[in-house]
Parts: structure tokens; sequence; C-alpha cells
């Protein structure tokens, strides 16, 4: 029988008129349910995405394993796939019985396969639809209903296409938008290279959010220190990291302290260990594998004495067949903790942001 999960959003919690929120982006092929469980154990407070699912997968789709997830995970975000204003009140109404904090409207993935359903980046270009699909999630959505676009696409001039947009999405009632400050080429550039490629517009969309002050707006986009976050935060009311958070994840640690204020504290190394191993247990008894759980926290010690072998024992011993928990502790074990970061970690992933 499903588990069906409850509502958890509070005010103390992600409160879309209550700035500042942390995010951690939706990644496609990285920030599934265990990813996101182990994150959550670096940060309380930070706000986590589902990676995008498309509306007519949960419609037509195995719904469980596309949107189940553990309770721990709170607070949690859906990101929706789509362009047909049915399909995604059938998604958003399906999706309501698991629980999901809020749903994310995908308007900013470049990538071919996402462009041949006629969505994600493209619909920049037809802004009138966007509008339609979040009025009509928002008629039947029990949470808050959010966006995620770019600045613009191809030959847009976004100076133009940025405030025509954005006043489309608060006019249907958005609750958020969520502004990866690049352009995205539709065509000629890989969805790595739209990561990179096109120069970032800071400035664009801190002055988006001064023309909406009374909307919830966030930024993304080549982030990678909350040092950087904070700077960001003294004009907008979110900020959004996707692989510095991935890669260097022990930066999540901070989070809690840094962007919303909570006591300093020393981080409990051990408790996350024996959380983790726990945790990857109860998957390898469900009938996963170790390397589902653990080849997300290969960038968890960028920096610090023993990170290359805890690597290495993350990356080589946990795919083996019929490798345990146990693997977590001996990775660990291989880290000089308590000395702390050595280096600035680097962030030289590749996966969606």
């Amino acid at each position: 029988m499903k588990k069906v999960l409850q509502v958890s959003l509070k005010k103390e919690n992600v409160n879309y008129f209550n700035a500042p929120v942390f995010a951690v982006a939706p990644m496609i092929d990285w920030t599934d349910r265990h990813c996101r469980f182990f994150h959550r154990k670096l940060s309380a407070r930070a706000l986590l995405y589902t990676e995008m699912v498309v509306a007519d997968a949960i419609i037509h789709g195995p719904r469980e394993k596309l949107l189940g997830f553990s309770e721990e995970e709170h607070p949690v975000a859906l990101q929706l796939g789509g362009s047909d204003p049915a399909k995604l009140v059938e998604a958003v109404k399906i999706a309501a019985d698991y629980g999901y904090d809020e749903i994310n409207l995908n308007v900013g993935c470049p990538s071919d396969r996402v462009q041949s359903g006629t969505f994600g980046a493209c619909l920049m270009q037809t802004p009138e639809v966007v509008a339609d699909c979040v009025s009509a999630m928002k008629a039947v959505s029990i949470v808050p209903v959010t966006v995620k676009c770019r600045i613009g696409v191809d030959d847009q001039e976004p100076e133009a296409v940025l405030p025509d947009f954005l006043g489309r999405m608060v006019a249907a009632g958005a609750d958020a938008i969520w502004i990866h400050a690049r352009k995205a080429w539709l065509k000629g550039l890989s969805p790595r290279e739209n990561r990179e490629i096109p120069p970032l517009d800071y400035a664009l969309v801190h002055a988006m959010k001064r023309v909406h002050p009374a909307t919830f707006i966030g930024i993304n986009g080549g982030i990678t220190t909350l040092c950087e976050a904070k700077d960001h935060l003294a004009v907008m009311d979110g900020v959004m990291l996707g692989r510095a958070s991935y890669h260097n994840a022990v930066l999540l640690t901070d989070v809690d302290h840094v962007i919303y204020g909570e006591p300093e504290k020393a981080f409990d190394w051990q408790a996350l260990c024996a959380q983790m191993m726990d945790y990857a247990g109860r998957v390898v008894a469900e009938g996963g594998r170790l390397n589902h759980v653990t080849r997300h926290m290969v960038g968890l010690f960028q920096g610090y004495a023993g990170a290359r072998r805890y690597r290495q024992i993350l990356s080589a011993d946990a795919v083996k067949p019929g490798a345990k928990p146990a693997v977590i502790a001996e990775a660990f074990a291989a880290v000089d903790i308590a000395g702390g970061p050595k280096v600035q970690a680097q962030d030289t992933a590749s996966a969606a942001e």
C-alpha cells in the first residue's frame, strides 16, 4: 500500500514571503530520493528539489517509483516537466497524495529530449502557455506553485523577454520564481555547455527583484560558495546552488547557520555515518544496491586529508555485488575529519543545474 505523506510546509521552514530560502537545485540523474535523504542530514533547513518528472510519466508510469520519498526529506519540492495544462493538473492532483511542500514547473532545461516534448527552456518562447499552466496548477494545488526559468533563449533579448515573462507569471499566481541567470541556447550547445558558456547576468536578475518586491524571486547559476549566496541574498529572496552543493556537499553543513541564522555548532560526523549506514541498509534490504546511496556521497570531503581514499572506497567497493553498509564506515575512517579541509574545493561537475 502506498504510504501517504503529510504536507509539512511550515512558516518556520519554507515561507515564500519570509526570505531567505536556500535551495539545492533540481538535477536530472542526481537529486533522487537517496541524494535528498543525504542532503537533508547535512542541512535541516535547505529546500530540496526532486529531479524533473514529466507529467505524462506520472499519469501513465510507476507513480510510487517516480514520486515516493522519505518523510525525513521535508521540505521537498516536486519539479514537473510539461506544457499541457490538463496533464499538469492531473499530475498535481496525483502528487498531492505524496505530501510535497511545493510544485515547481521546469522552464529552464535545454536538452534535446526535453525540447522534443515541448517543455523546459523552449517554453520561454511561449510565455502565454506557461502562464496558462501555472494558473491551472494553482487552481488545484494545495501547496505553492513555482516556476524555474532562464533569462531567455537563443536570440531573445533578456532585457525585453524576462520582464514580460515574470509579469505573466506573477499575474498567473506563481508563488515564487527561480531564475537561472543565463540564456539557454536550444541548438548548438549541450546541456553542460548551456551551464557554462552563456554569460551570467546577475544584474538583470537583481533588477527583476526590484521590479517585483512583493514576489519571491530566487537566483540560480554559477554560485559556488555560501559567501556568494549571502551576497545575492542582500537583494534576492532565495539562492539556489546545484553542482557546488553536490560536488562539495560539506558546504551544506553550514547552511543552517550561515543562511538561516541557527546557532553555530560542530557537525556530528559520526552520527552522519551511522545515519547513512542505517539508511543504506534499508535500501539494500528493499532490493536496492549500496551504490544507489553512496554515489551521492562521493563529493562530501573535498579538500580533506584522506578524501581521495574516501572516494576510492565508495567508488570501487560500494559497487561490488553484495556490498554492505559497512563500506560507508570504512570510507569515513579514511578521512582526517578533525583536521578539516586543507584546500578550497573546486566545482568541476557536469550535472544539470
